[in-house]
C-alpha cells in the first residue's frame, strides 16, 4: 500500500499540482516548500528534483521512514502540527505550505493554524484541500473492503446498527471506530474560512468539487466542480481546495 501511495503522490504532483501551482503562484520554482502530512514523500521528491528547497512534517514514524528510504536526501521531520514546540523543531519559515487531506484529521484545528501562521512569512502561500465534514464520504468509509465503501453518509448511522453489519461483512474490528473518528474531527467549510481569516490568510483560488481531481487517478472519474453556495456546499461537495496568501497589515 505504501508503494501505491508513493507513486500516486508522484503522478498527481506531476500531472495536477505542479501545473496548478505554476499557474497561480508567481515564480513558483523559487519558493521554499513545507508539506504538512507529507506521508511517503512523493510530492516532496518531485519538487526536490526540480531543484526546490523542501521539507516535510509527518506524524507517522513509519511513513516518514518510508519517505527517507525512498529518498534519503529528503528533510522529513516527525512531528504533530498541533505541537506548540513544533516550530522550534522545524527552525525556519517557508514561502509555501501544502496541506492536502490532513486538516480534517486534526482534533485541534486552532492549534494547527497557530503553527501554520508561525511557519509562514508575512507574504507566504498556503494550499489546503479536504473533504468537508458534512459531505457524503466524510467518514472515509471508502477504506472498507465490502460495499460499505460506496454508501454515502454511512458515518452518521448509529453504532448499534453499523457494528453488526460491518462484522457480518467481514470488515476489520475497528472499522466503525475509524469512520466515526474521521467524522468527529472533520472540518466544516465555514470553520475553515474563519480560521484562515483569523490568521490573515486571504483566498487566491477557492474551488469546490463533486468529484475531486485526485479521483481521476484513484477511480478514473472526471473532475466535476460545484458552485460555492452557502450551506448547500457543506452537504454536496466531496472536496474543498483553497490556495491562500497571507497578507499581514
Amino acid at each position: 500500500m505504501a508503494e501505491k501511495h508513493f507513486y500516486e503522490q508522484i503522478e498527481y504532483t506531476k500531472k495536477y499540482l505542479i501545473p496548478y501551482f505554476q499557474k497561480h503562484l508567481p515564480e513558483f520554482h523559487k519558493l521554499s516548500v513545507l508539506e504538512v502530512g507529507c506521508a511517503e514523500g512523493g510530492l516532496l521528491e518531485v519538487l526536490m528534483d526540480l531543484g526546490m528547497e523542501v521539507c516535510g512534517i509527518e506524524i507517522s514514524q513509519e511513513r516518514a521512514d518510508i519517505a527517507k528510504e525512498k529518498n534519503p536526501k529528503l528533510n522529513i521531520i516527525v512531528g504533530d502540527i498541533m505541537d506548540e514546540k513544533l516550530t522550534e523543531k522545524v527552525g525556519k519559515k517557508f514561502d509555501f505550505v501544502i496541506m492536502r487531506e490532513v486538516i480534517e484529521h486534526i482534533p485541534d484545528k486552532y492549534a494547527a493554524f497557530r503553527n501554520l501562521d508561525l511557519l509562514t512569512t508575512d507574504e507566504s502561500y498556503l494550499f489546503v484541500s479536504f473533504p468537508p465534514k458534512r459531505s457524503p464520504f466524510a467518514g472515509h468509509q471508502q477504506i472498507a473492503k465490502s460495499f460499505l465503501k460506496m454508501i454515502p453518509y454511512l458515518h452518521v448511522l448509529p453504532e448499534t446498527l453499523l457494528r453488526p453489519v460491518a462484522k457480518k461483512l467481514g470488515e476489520k474490528s475497528d472499522y466503525v471506530d475509524e469512520i466515526k473518528m474521521h467524522y468527529s474531527t472533520g472540518m466544516v467549510i465555514d470553520q475553515f474560512e474563519l480560521l484562515y481569516m483569523l490568521k490573515s490568510f486571504k483566498p487566491v483560488k477557492k474551488e469546490l468539487f463533486l468529484f475531486r481531481p485526485i479521483y481521476a487517478y484513484r477511480f478514473g472519474l472526471p473532475t466535476i466542480k460545484l458552485p460555492n453556495i452557502p450551506l448547500i456546499r457543506e452537504f454536496i461537495s466531496f472536496g474543498c481546495e483553497v490556495l491562500l496568501k497571507k497578507e499581514k497589515l
